[in-house]
């Protein structure tokens, strides 16, 4: 468990800073109208990820049952990794100024945060490609799984908190030149796994077993 644990959390750092629309709406809100309203926005972004996290469970445990052990499975949740970081890499990002925080309750900040996130198909695309890829690590066990997004989901939740906390400074270093710097970054980050998986799905078990390499760089 403890070993789940520790791989979520680099994972929930790294989602906490996709860039996107519902990022510069969260700097935005915070900076304007102060850390409660950043956080009852940002419970609703939270809300969404649990959302379509739930969804591509759901839809995926099937095909985690029936091919846990076999290399398509790997060829699947690679290519899902492989497009949507190409997304990310050839995408164009969106001048800043056209994001504005609006007004409304604390409430109202919630579900504009939900359905900000919700009405982005990419993001049910990211967790169910991730579910594919983390599931049979975890053995396609409920609870080890519960554990580990359970963990994603706290560590990109704090993590977000500090972004609310730092939104007037983070707003004034986010040049565009750096944010399009950090899409293509995440973008190569996710093409460079979904081909090392895809890889993975073509090459028999013996010649690419991660854990194996893993065991043998202990021994030295």
């Amino acid at each position: 468990m403890i070993e789940d644990i520790q791989a979520a959390i680099p994972l929930g750092f790294l989602l906490s800073f996709m860039i996107g629309p519902v990022f510069f709406v969260l700097l935005e809100t915070s900076a304007t109208k102060g850390f409660r309203a950043g956080v009852s926005l940002d419970i609703g972004v939270i809300i969404a990820d649990i959302v379509f996290l739930l969804i591509a469970y759901f839809s995926s445990f099937q095909l985690l049952e029936n091919l846990s052990n076999e290399p398509g499975l790997f060829v699947f949740g690679g290519m899902i990794l492989l497009v949507y970081g190409i997304f990310l890499f050839v995408k164009k990002a969106k001048k800043k100024s056209n994001v504005k925080a609006s007004k409304g309750t604390y409430l109202g900040l919630m579900v504009k945060g939900f359905l900000l996130n919700f009405i982005n198909i990419g993001v049910l695309a990211f967790w169910l490609g991730l579910i594919i890829v983390v599931g049979p690590s975890l053995e396609n066990n409920p609870n080890r799984m519960m554990v580990f997004f359970s963990t994603v989901i706290l560590v990109y939740f704090g993590t977000d908190l500090l972004k609310i906390i730092l939104a007037k400074q983070l707003k004034r270093y986010l040049t565009q030149e750096r944010i399009v710097l950090i899409k293509k970054g995440l973008g190569i980050v996710l093409i460079i796994c979904g081909i090392v998986l895809i890889t993975k799905g073509f090459l028999p078990k013996e010649k690419f077993d991660i854990q194996e390499e893993i065991e043998k760089i202990e021994k030295l």
